[in-house]
C-alpha cells in the first residue's frame, strides 16, 4: 500500500510534516535513487533516502520524563550531566519537546513524532504549561497584579502569565500558568520584579500531567 512521501519522511525522521515538505522541495529526498515526481507515493520495497541516507519509518514513541535539577536536555552536556544518562537505552533516540533549563525540574516530553512535537511547541497552538515556583521572598500583591494583568517588559517583549497561590498563607510558593515559553521567561520575569526563583518544577504540558511519576523516572504514553 502506498504512503504519501511527506508522511513517510516525517515518520522516518525527526522532521515534522511541514519540515518534510520543505526537504522534498529542496531536493534532499530521493526514492530508489531518483528525484521525486509530483504527488509520488512510496510503496513497500522502495528505498527512500534523506540527504543521501536511507530512512525507514520508526514506531512512534513518546514518553513523559520527570527531570531532576542539575541535568541539561541536550545530548552534549558540555561538562554538565544530561537527561540521556537517566533514560533507558530504548529511549535514547528520542528528542525533547521544548526544554527545561539545568536548574528546573519536572515534566519533560520526549518523542520521535515530529508532528506531535510541532503541535505542542508551535506558537500558534498556545499549549498551556503549568509550573510550581518557589521565590526567595513573599510575592507582593502589587507585583502579582502587574505580572498577571499588565505584564512585565523584558528585552524580548512583554511577559504575562497567571499566578495562583498554592498554599493559603504562603506567599513564596505559586502556581504559574502560561501559554508561551520563551527562554527562562519565568525566572527573568520575577527577577525583573526583584525576586529570585529558587525552585521551578513543571507539572503540566498541554494535555499531559506529571501526577505521581517519580523524579528521574519515565513513562511511555499511549498515543
Amino acid at each position: 500500500m502506498g504512503m504519501r512521501i511527506n508522511k513517510y519522511v516525517a515518520l522516518a525522521s525527526s522532521l515534522s510534516r511541514r519540515q518534510a515538505d520543505a526537504a522534498i522541495v529542496e531536493g534532499r529526498v530521493a526514492v530508489n535513487g531518483q528525484p521525486l515526481r509530483a504527488g509520488q507515493d512510496v510503496s513497500d520495497g522502495d528505498n527512500v533516502t534523506l540527504d543521501g541516507r536511507t530512512i525507514t519509518p520508526a514506531i512512534k514513541t513518546t514518553i513523559m520524563f520527570n527531570k531532576p535539577v542539575n541535568y541539561v536536555c541536550s545530548r552534549d552536556g558540555q561538562g554538565s550531566r544530561t537527561i540521556y544518562e537517566l533514560l533507558p537505552a530504548e529511549y535514547q533516540h528520542l528528542q525533547a519537546v521544548g526544554r527545561l533549563d539545568k536548574y528546573s525540574s519536572g515534566l519533560l516530553l520526549l518523542t520521535n513524532d515530529g508532528d506531535m512535537a510541532n503541535e505542542l511547541t508551535h506558537p500558534s497552538h498556545q499549549k498551556q504549561k503549568v509550573y510550581e515556583v518557589k521565590l526567595d521572598k513573599p510575592l507582593r500583591p502589587l507585583h502579582r497584579q502587574m505580572i498577571q494583568d499588565h505584564g512585565i517588559q523584558l528585552e524580548d517583549g512583554l511577559s504575562k502569565f497567571e499566578v495562583e497561590r498554592i498554599d493559603e498563607g504562603n506567599d513564596t510558593k505559586w502556581h504559574i500558568i502560561m501559554r508561551e515559553g520563551r527562554n527562562r521567561q519565568i525566572r527573568r520575569t520575577f527577577n525583573a520584579s526583584g525576586y529570585e526563583v529558587t525552585g521551578l518544577h513543571r507539572t503540566g504540558f498541554g494535555p499531559y500531567q506529571l501526577n505521581t511519576l517519580a523524579l528521574g523516572s519515565c513513562q511511555a504514553l499511549g498515543l
